[in-house]
């Protein structure tokens, strides 16, 4: 099969930032033609570095594989050009914070009476409705709100300031969990006929991801002074390992010379292990201790321990799992090529395409506006 999975369907994208945009790309590489509507001044994130000739590569990252039109919602003409374009897409996407596209005359119910079979994806800090739905929120705010900063800082011992993550996850899970949510629109159109709104919470998709914290907040329970994962020291550096079953407990204590651990009343029991694993870490250090990285990591493989050393991102890209499974794409912007993260997903039955090309600012204004058939005339006093 030649086809990509969503080859026909077309998406009006008003992200901005990371959180839609990187919806929006998933939706590209898998075929859908994403026309992306950015403002005279365009994406902010145009501007952020790394910077190579005045293209930003986080911005490419974000948006390859797109079309860029650019119209000025705060005139009625663009407004009216939307909806007309609106009559001819299958997806709306949006990130704005809720009331600002009721404002323009582009919310859903308005959209819907134009195109009732619309998929329309809505991303905000908290979520469409509720008392905190206006709050402003970009990731970190979602990190510190949702208790994520602080239960990640509870894993680093020592530390009393509240952790700052620099990595987004907020916007990249949220746009992830818009993607799956927009899909099963999708799919419920084909039994219906009729599209619906997806509304995206960056607070609920982080709260989600609190597995262990969420379900302790509820319940009395001791936490031991160590978490049950590494890092554990060696000669040179760190090791990560993760004894997530009993087995692997046990190939660990093997692979360390310790089977006496196994029947130890401190660690026998999980929940004893548990209880006291900072005295177990300790003990599995004056053995990690003795050896390099590159040794402990190799003698925890041999026993089938889960583990690794703790690589740079420029290290990381070299493994050569990366290269087999074509984990980067080349992308292409006016200052040249590059690489690009590709989807973690792949399909037996047909191919994806990470774009290639990033699109320049309102590159394809004309050409989309054409098609949605609007004049010449028009056309012309838009890009004016």
């Amino acid at each position: 099969m030649k086809t990509r999975p969503l080859d026909g369907l077309r998406v009006l994208d008003f992200s901005t930032t990371i959180a839609g945009p990187h919806c929006g790309r998933l939706l590209a590489d898998m075929g859908a033609d994403v026309i992306k509507i950015e403002s005279p001044e365009g994406d902010l994130m145009r501007s952020r570095p790394v910077q190579r000739d005045g293209a930003g590569t986080m911005f490419g990252q974000l948006n390859a594989g797109k079309r860029s039109i650019v119209l000025d919602l705060k005139r009625p003409e663009a407004i009216a050009a939307v909806k007309k374009l609106v009559e001819t897409v299958d997806i709306v996407l949006e990130n704005y914070r809720p009331g600002v596209m009721k404002r323009l005359g582009l919310d859903y119910p308005e959209l819907a009476r134009i195109n009732p079979r619309l998929i329309y994806g809505a991303i905000s800090g908290y979520g469409q409705t509720g008392p905190g739905a206006g709050r402003p929120a970009y990731a970190p705010v979602i990190h510190a709100s949702t208790g994520y900063d602080m239960a990640h800082a509870f894993y680093q011992q020592g530390r009393e300031r509240p952790d700052n993550c620099g990595i987004f996850v907020a916007d990249y899970a949220s746009g992830a969990y818009a993607l799956g949510g927009i899909l099963a629109a999708l799919h419920q159109r084909h039994v219906t006929g009729k599209g619906q709104m997806v509304d995206v919470s960056m607070f609920e998709t982080l709260v989600g991801m609190l597995l262990g914290e969420v379900n302790r907040a509820q319940f009395d329970f001791d936490m031991p002074s160590r978490p049950m994962y590494g890092p554990v020291e060696a000669k040179d550096g760190y090791v990560m390992l993760a004894t997530a079953s009993e087995r692997t407990f046990q190939d660990m204590a093997t692979a360390a010379g310790r089977r006496d651990w196994l029947s130890d009343p401190r660690f026998e029991k999980y929940a004893d292990r548990r209880m006291n694993w900072g005295q177990f870490v300790d003990e599995f250090e004056a053995w990690s201790r003795t050896m390099t990285v590159k040794e402990c990591v190799a003698a925890l493989e041999k026993h089938g321990v889960p583990c690794s050393p703790y690589l740079t991102v420029t290290e990381a890209l070299k493994d050569p799992q990366v290269a087999h499974r074509g984990s980067l794409c080349t992308i292409e912007d006016s200052a040249g090529t590059y690489k690009s993260p590709a989807p973690p997903f792949r399909f037996s039955g047909s191919p994806l395409q990470s774009g290639p090309k990033v699109a320049a600012l309102g590159e394809d204004t004309r050409s989309v506006l054409a098609e949605a058939g609007l004049s010449a005339a028009e056309i012309e006093a838009l890009v004016k």
